[in-house]
């Protein structure tokens, strides 16, 4: 049940009609219903590994929250909820990749590997609520959150369905407040909700799914059939193609959730426009880039040790989030690539370093752009190696072809005007800009993109690409 299908939205008219004609409690009841039956709609055996996770953090936070409860037992409760849902990870995510890691490694060393090939069906959104539902555990554990002692709120708050299966991963002191208390969908909530279902998706539907024919095709040839054009528009068309596709997802899920009454995070804030790569994954994918901070880098010692220390802690969450993102060396090498980057970059800045005047600004933030784009050669590449091939076509001869062409074309009639309009945005400081402009306005674009919905529809619309992790 895709957001850019029809079914979906007629699920959502139903789910909104019902939802307005209940009280807080029953809302709450329905919504959770709904949840499961979104979840359910791709694969309903898994519905019950949701449910055990529901379960196990549950229990867990009752546990942890007992006063006469010691530290060694509230240890042992929460290394439970670790083991249970990163138990459900590694069985359903990572046992293939590594068991199939450890064969090539015997077959590389010349030794005969018997070991059996593993095709596990990847559960979608298992990458999302797992996390989900341990910051709930850990944050009680840390003692900054107290439990919900309602079995059924506290299944919503793990199975909301406008941010079940691709985030944002919401934290239990943001969104399970307002699972708890009577919500109205205010004025401001429609006018930003509408703002977010629109524009998500026109960059699924018109950036990400017109873009990904130039990106299906370039990265479907052998590299040594490419010159460096084709691979360079490519690798442009996939930066704007993964942007659109998932920034859309998120603005889409921020879209519906408002329109329940729900605030949900902001999971994107112009990343392209970032000068560091600091400032790069403080703008993208934040909810993961925060989770991992929390409760990863902090935890290992963060900066507070050593330089070396600092280094390895900041090298291990970025392999670690390489990894989340799929059980594939080329994405453990993407996210070593961006340890080394936020490495290098840690070690040569100066403590006073900002983003300077506007021509160092854009030259940074240009400069910045382009390795980004780089290292999302790992991230769509079917191999390491692959990946390399393509990194070595960009330094063959530059020449148009009828796919240098087309990409090209795409990049300028839909990137270019997202780009400058994300500018104004990115310059305003305020992620909902358009919606406090002059209706004339606000209707003048809510128009532009519509059109553009109907007229620039993909012929082929696809998943979304974040579906897979």
């Amino acid at each position: 049940m895709l957001f850019n299908s029809y079914l979906f939205w007629a699920f959502f008219a139903v789910v909104l009609l019902l939802y307005r004609g209940l009280k807080h409690r029953g809302q709450n009841r329905m919504l959770l219903v709904a949840s499961y039956v979104f979840y359910g709609s791709w694969d309903w055996r898994f519905l019950s590994l949701i449910v055990f996770s529901t379960l196990v953090d549950y229990w867990v936070g009752l546990a942890l929250a007992d006063p006469s409860a010691t530290d060694r037992r509230r240890r042992r409760l929460v290394t439970v909820s670790l083991v249970s849902n990163l138990g459900l990870l590694a069985v359903f995510k990572y046992l293939g990749f590594f068991v199939d890691s450890a064969a090539a490694l015997l077959e590389g060393l010349g030794l005969q590997a018997n070991l059996p090939s593993l095709h596990i069906i990847l559960p979608v959104g298992i990458s999302f609520y797992t996390f989900q539902t341990l910051s709930y555990t850990i944050d009680i554990y840390r003692r900054k959150l107290e439990p919900t002692r309602d079995l059924l709120d506290f299944g919503l708050y793990v199975a909301f369905f406008p941010q079940l299966v691709a985030g944002p991963i919401e934290r239990a002191s943001h969104l399970l407040p307002q699972v708890l208390r009577p919500r109205r969908t205010t004025e401001r909530q429609f006018r930003e909700g509408l703002y977010c279902i629109l524009y998500g998706l026109f960059k699924k539907v018109v950036i990400a799914d017109n873009m990904a024919l130039v990106v299906n095709h370039i990265f479907s040839q052998p590299p040594s059939t490419l010159n460096g054009l084709d691979t360079l528009v490519g690798v442009y068309a996939f930066a704007f193609q993964i942007y659109g596709d998932f920034h859309g997802y998120s603005l889409i899920a921020q879209g519906v959730a408002r329109w329940l009454g729900f605030d949900i995070m902001d999971n994107f804030r112009q990343p392209y426009f970032a000068w560091s790569p600091q400032e790069f994954w403080r703008r993208w994918h934040i909810s993961l880039s925060t989770w991992l901070r929390d409760y990863l880098y902090i935890p290992l010692g963060g900066s507070r040790g050593t330089a070396f220390q600092t280094y390895r802690n900041l090298a291990a969450t970025m392999v670690l989030g390489g990894l989340w993102h799929g059980a594939a060396w080329t994405f453990v090498v993407w996210g070593t690539v961006h340890g080394v980057w936020l490495g290098i970059h840690r070690a040569i800045k100066r403590d006073d370093a900002g983003p300077g005047g506007w021509l160092a600004r854009g030259m940074k933030i240009f400069v910045t752009f382009q390795i980004v784009c780089v290292t999302w050669l790992f991230f769509r590449a079917e191999s390491v190696g692959q990946a390399f091939a393509f990194l070595g076509a960009l330094g063959t001869e530059y020449a148009w072809t009828p796919a240098a062409q087309l990409g090209a074309g795409l990049l300028v009639v839909f990137a270019v005007p997202m780009v400058l309009y994300e500018a104004w945005v990115d310059r305003s400081g305020d992620l909902f800009a358009m919606t406090r402009v002059a209706r004339p306005v606000r209707a003048f674009f809510y128009l532009a993109l519509v059109m553009a919905l109907v007229w620039f529809y993909a012929p082929a619309p696809s998943e979304f690409i974040y579906f897979q992790f």
